[in-house]
């Protein structure tokens, strides 16, 4: 089996073309087990299987190390895409990519070596503080912890149209419940504030208060154009980085008001910058995606 070994802001990954071999049904989370294990196969953060799409022409299945199949991966869909437009499955470099029924416009920005700059349209950032709202859930709301200030309407209705944030306690931490795609919860710290992510990580990804898990974002506003990040993914653990959880914490500093709507996001293996659209709210993560090697297993 030929694979690719790529990696994004030190977030890392096997890429598996799956024109050239075969999987059952239910197979590519146990292979995702294997291959990504460090000690005993080639090691990764993620297993990303490419292929044709049915509302695309591409389609990237991205799985994590514990098997469990992830909604979104911010850098691994960048990875895909270099993959994609080097390998010739597309002429554009703009073009589109399938993901768990979702289509992510990506863009092949340039090339140095064997990196390149690739954007990916990451969409809008859904709050969320409660997962099954209704209409008299204001009270409810409040208890969870959610804003529920000089709201005239139910507080569900003001998050579904992106005009508050929700925050919840959970674990004694104030979180920020956030959806690209897939589950985040942000924690906002102070400058000085020591990075939790080995302590809390694990505790906030399976609290109770999240029953399918979530990814952990641990955010330090340095100022307006500029925030620091450490993460704690879900069925991974502390990586290096994560692009879906960089917009996430950026969407709610913007959502606050705590910086521009163009900022650059420090992570442990580098940096990303996130813009949000003026008028849509669609997030656009650009950054670097770097082939380290391929070979046979």
């Amino acid at each position: 089996m030929h694979f690719v070994k790529m990696q994004g802001c030190g977030n890392d990954y096997v890429l598996l073309d799956a024109r050239s071999f075969f999987t059952k049904e239910g197979e590519r989370g146990e292979l995702a087990k294997r291959l990504c294990d460090r000690h005993y196969g080639i090691g990764a953060d993620g297993l990303l299987i490419l292929q044709e799409g049915r509302r695309a022409r591409l389609e990237m299945e991205m799985y994590n190390p514990d098997g469990s199949r992830a909604e979104m991966c911010g850098n691994g869909i960048r990875c895909a895409g270099k993959y994609f437009w080097e390998q010739g499955f597309t002429k554009e470099r703009r073009f589109l990519i399938e993901c768990m029924e979702r289509l992510v416009t990506v863009e092949y920005l340039k090339e140095e070596g064997r990196k390149a700059w690739l954007s990916a349209d990451m969409g809008q950032a859904w709050f969320e503080a409660v997962k099954t709202p209704n209409d008299n859930s204001l009270n409810m709301m409040e208890k969870a912890g959610g804003i529920a200030r000089d709201i005239k309407e139910p507080l569900w209705e003001m998050l579904r149209m992106h005009k508050d944030i929700g925050e919840r306690m959970v674990q004694g931490w104030r979180i920020y419940c956030v959806s690209m795609g897939n589950p985040h919860a942000v924690v906002l710290l102070e400058k000085g504030e020591e990075w939790p992510t080995q302590t809390a990580g694990p505790l906030l990804e399976r609290a109770e208060e999240f029953p399918e898990g979530t990814n952990v974002e641990f955010v330090r506003v340095m100022d307006r154009g500029h925030i620091m990040m450490r993460v704690w993914e879900r069925g991974v653990g502390e990586t290096l980085a994560c692009g879906t959880g960089a917009c996430a914490a950026a969407a709610v500093c913007m959502q606050k008001g705590l910086t521009d709507e163009k900022i650059t996001v420090t992570l442990l293996g580098g940096e990303l910058l996130v813009q949000r659209h003026p008028s849509t709210g669609r997030l656009l993560l650009t950054g670097p995606s770097v082939t380290v090697f391929e070979g046979e297993i």
